[in-house]
């Protein structure tokens, strides 16, 4: 069995998310998900807009994904690779040569990101929406 990794937040569930998903679980069998908490997004300097719970609910009604752990600090994807033996770690393109030190323990690949798409993006967009209704 093939095991693949990824780490992310995955606020504002979107195409791209599940691109990045169903490409991910392409490449193997078993396909974890480690979720940032919502204390890794403060030190992060991230705000989602959904909690942990709620992130991981939506998540676990993917069919792409197998299971989710914690992602509680930036350290732990050497420990999380040997722990569940992963295979292949699994980033977006926009991560691209961030962790190729971890191509000592596992396969690293960057996945081309879906275009014109972002949680960002989308924040932006409904901050933008609500300030032009509001003038």
């Amino acid at each position: 069995m093939k095991t693949i990794i990824t780490y992310g937040t995955f606020d504002l569930l979107h195409i791209g998310h599940i691109n990045l998903l169903k490409r991910a679980k392409e490449l193997g069998d078993f396909l974890i998900v480690a979720l940032s908490t919502d204390n890794f997004n403060e030190i992060k300097g991230k705000k989602a807009y959904y909690n942990f719970e709620e992130r991981k609910a939506i998540l676990e009604s993917i069919r792409y994904v197998d299971l989710i752990i914690e992602e509680n600090h930036w350290e732990q994807k050497k420990s999380d690779i040997t722990y569940y033996n992963a295979d292949v770690f699994v980033m977006g393109s926009d991560w691209k040569g961030k962790f190729d030190d971890l191509s000592d323990f596992c396969q690293v690949v960057y996945l081309p990101r879906t275009e014109g798409v972002s949680t960002t993006k989308i924040k932006l967009d409904l901050s933008n929406s609500i300030i032009k209704n509001a003038i």
